[in-house]
């Protein structure tokens, strides 16, 4: 009897890990098209419109989604971790990713979002408890340099550390947070509440910035700016996040984490189609690398405490 449940144990929690996975790389490939279309609007739209309208947007669609499903109200300790999500996904990533992308090009954006992954995996062991074994760190490091070589051949990086790099940074160092600790309340709350209940938490100021930046600068576009605008608002900051979330809450959020090493060359690859930039003949050698780190960051074995945690997660992370 106790082999038998050892085992319905083991298969659900493989089960979780590979869905877990398969919602990751559906929330990677959303969001891969973020910081090309980013570049896009900022070009004729102030950047404090940029990152706040979206938010306002996908508020509106978190509210209809919300009262259509009858979700029940978080609890007040969940209350209390939502603003920690707002910060890091909602506020922090765009604001400072549309502030760098004024003046830098969307490639060499992706040079710095690359460290992404390994930030996620650092507060998901400060935030969400988890212990991934040394050979994760190992594979993980090494998919992230095989990602800035990559980008590194392609002519991305050029220069020293400019203030938009620093935003840059600013950026990669909050979503990682926003990430993490939205992986684990995902665990709770479901990947979509998650973000519905972070988006309408964040409502009123995100409204408030949006008409002050409205005033100052009236929006003013074509009608490609205004649908990578849509883009950003309905993808970006809304649905992707329901297969993100509820990925990271699944899978475990440091190993599905790394699938967004996949991310920059996606990115690098819009990039090119959309915006004329740039991409080396390096980057099939450079993806097939990132592939394999990331095949080995799968294949590591969660702590048990890890292991329980995406466990429990159960039904509710869907």
């Amino acid at each position: 009897m106790r082999d038998n449940s050892s085992a319905t144990a083991s298969n659900t929690v493989t089960a979780n890990r590979t869905v877990g996975l398969a919602l990751g790389a559906l929330g990677v490939l959303g969001f891969s098209l973020s910081l090309p279309a980013t570049r896009i609007v900022v070009q004729q739209l102030d950047p404090w419109f940029v990152a706040f309208g979206r938010a306002v947007g996908a508020g509106l669609l978190a509210w209809a989604y919300l009262r259509l499903t009858g979700a029940p109200r978080p609890t007040r300790g969940q209350w209390r971790r939502l603003p920690i999500v707002a910060l890091g996904v909602i506020v922090g990533f765009p604001l400072f990713t549309s502030l760098a992308l004024l003046t830098q090009t969307s490639a060499h954006g992706a040079v710095v979002i690359a460290a992404l992954p390994a930030m996620t995996a650092v507060f998901a062991v400060l935030r969400a408890g988890e212990r991934p074994p040394p050979l994760f760190w190992v594979a993980s490091i090494g998919g992230l340099l095989a990602v800035l070589a990559f980008l590194a051949a392609s002519g991305a990086v050029r220069g020293t550390l400019t203030l938009p790099d620093l935003f840059l940074l600013a950026a990669v160092v909050l979503c990682g947070l926003g990430y993490a600790e939205g992986g684990a309340l995902a665990r709770e709350l479901g990947g979509a509440r998650t973000i519905c209940w972070a988006l309408l938490l964040s409502l009123p100021a995100t409204v408030a910035v949006t008409v002050v930046a409205a005033l100052a600068s009236p929006p003013r576009a074509d009608a490609v700016a205004w649908s990578a605008f849509g883009y950003l608002t309905v993808v970006s900051m809304f649905l992707g996040f329901f297969a993100w979330y509820a990925g990271l809450a699944r899978g475990g959020i440091a190993q599905v984490g790394q699938v967004q090493l996949a991310q920059p060359v996606l990115t690098l690859g819009w990039s090119a189609l959309l915006l004329g930039e740039a991409v080396t003949s390096t980057s099939i050698a450079a993806a097939l690398v990132v592939l394999g780190c990331v095949v080995l960051t799968q294949r590591t074995r969660q702590s048990p405490r890890t292991a329980v945690a995406r466990h429990e997660a159960g039904a509710g992370a869907s």
